[in-house]
């Protein structure tokens, strides 16, 4: 059996044993629900095509001669776009696999491109299928979509500025080296 069926079978389970009704189907936020949906098969179809491999290897050839900060800024940002549209794991899956290799090419250590992106995987503020929160305050009726693009830049910018601070400060400061050596 695929996961379809055993979905369809669950769910049809709830409905003949009463646990669902039609009352409690109309209360699920079915918006939200689709929207996750969405980003899952985005996400899965970006894995599965490669594509997202591709625009990984690309976006980082564009860097693979840069100093050692662009470099692992230029990971961190495209992990954080591309967390606005996939989910966050799968953006980690595919980013640092390519980031780790060309890094030892360029001598950063590999633990500061972990942590880069994983900063930035974990607050996708631009767009709704970011984050559940971002559904959840959409959800609240207070937001629309366009506010949290428009405004979503804001931190997104303030996230990058503080990851540099971190990457050559506050890290070094506290003697995790950045560069191999």
């Amino acid at each position: 059996m695929d996961r379809a069926s055993i979905m369809l079978t669950a769910t049809l389970f709830f409905f003949l044993s009463r646990t669902l009704t039609v009352e409690d189907m109309e209360t699920i936020p079915w918006n939200i629900i689709l929207l996750f949906g969405g980003a899952m098969s985005i996400g899965f179809c970006l894995y599965e095509t490669k594509a997202a491999e591709w625009l990984a290897v690309h976006w980082l050839a564009w860097f693979q001669k840069a100093p050692w900060l662009v470099f692992v800024l230029a990971i961190a940002f495209f992990v954080l776009v591309l967390t606005n549209f996939i989910m966050n794991v799968a953006a980690i899956a595919i980013t640092l696999p390519i980031s780790l290799v060309i890094a030892q090419y360029l001598g950063v250590a590999p633990h500061v491109i972990f942590f880069a992106s994983l900063a930035t995987a974990g607050m996708p503020f631009n767009l709704l299928i970011g984050a559940a929160p971002n559904a959840i305050a959409y959800e609240s009726k207070q937001f629309t979509a366009g506010e949290f693009f428009t405004f979503g830049w804001i931190p997104s910018i303030i996230l990058m500025v503080l990851l540099a601070g971190f990457c050559y400060i506050i890290w070094p400061l506290q003697g995790m080296p950045v560069l191999m050596k």
